[in-house]
């Protein structure tokens, strides 16, 4: 058998995986970035970062503008054939109707984004008077279930950013302190789900947990949806199970395994 030249398979597993860790650093940060600043964020030398980022460049995949270099065309248009068969609402439109089945609330499904959570899919709930939430909708991230939620898994500086901006005063019930919203978040993250009762809108809360990808991160919320008589403050151990199973079993099919997040 012919002996062929070359890195070994190691060798070859940690140059894709360092080159994968630089297109995830560039995307992250929404803007561009020097050899110096990815070697120090990424923990190892310029000479390497530069060796990828020149193979990244013959690909493709990264631009460079002077010294700075962003994400490039075909990045960007495979990101958008991974999104089209990447379709959350679709993947969880089961555990969505299983869901309201047990509970009888509405269900709402949402998107983690930057400033908050995008609406992906709405299910009625059985009570005769609807809550509900419209699609495309951009919950805020300091005042409702799924946005806390979003909040509270975001990068470091980014929820930093939000607690130091305008938080606007929706209710008499709003969070609208930066430090008693930081509390929040930390309790948000150690018990795994959210709420907003009333803090959006006298009279509603929703009860929310997060959805995780393979890699741990946090891509989406479900959450319940009604009226503070049903969904209390404090609400009932048998919601908070029954909303936590159901981000799970939807977490599970992305990948996402509770033992590997903990290791």
């Amino acid at each position: 058998m012919p002996r062929i030249d070359g890195p070994s398979r190691g060798e070859g597993l940690q140059a894709v995986a360092m080159a994968f860790l630089i297109l995830e650093h560039l995307a992250r940060h929404r803007g561009d970035a020097g050899v110096t600043e990815l070697a120090r964020a990424l923990e190892t030398t310029k000479s390497r970062i530069h060796r990828h980022l020149r193979t990244l460049l013959e690909a493709g995949y990264i631009v460079q503008v002077q010294d700075r270099y962003r994400i490039g065309h075909r990045l960007v248009t495979l990101g958008r054939a991974v999104a089209e068969n990447f379709d959350l609402a679709t993947m969880a439109r089961e555990e969505m109707r299983t869901l309201r089945d047990r509970v009888g609330q509405t269900v709402v499904l949402s998107r983690a984004e930057p400033l908050g959570a995008v609406v992906l899919a709405t299910l009625p709930g059985e009570d005769t008077i609807e809550i509900s939430a419209k699609s495309g909708a951009l919950m805020a991230p300091h005042c409702t279930a799924q946005g806390k939620l979003a909040l509270a898994h975001a990068e470091p500086a980014l929820r930093e950013r939000v607690l130091l901006s305008r938080l606007d005063l929706r209710t008499p019930h709003t969070i609208t302190d930066p430090d008693q919203l930081r509390a929040e978040l930390e309790r948000i993250r150690e018990q795994g789900w959210a709420t907003a009762a009333e803090e959006s809108l006298v009279g509603v809360n929703a009860l929310a947990a997060p959805i995780f990808e393979g890699g741990g991160g946090m891509v989406g919320a479900i959450a319940l949806l009604g009226s503070i008589q049903f969904i209390r403050r404090d609400p009932a151990a048998e919601q908070i199970r029954q909303v936590q199973q159901a981000a799970a079993r939807i977490s599970a099919r992305l990948g996402w395994a509770l033992d590997s997040a903990r290791g």
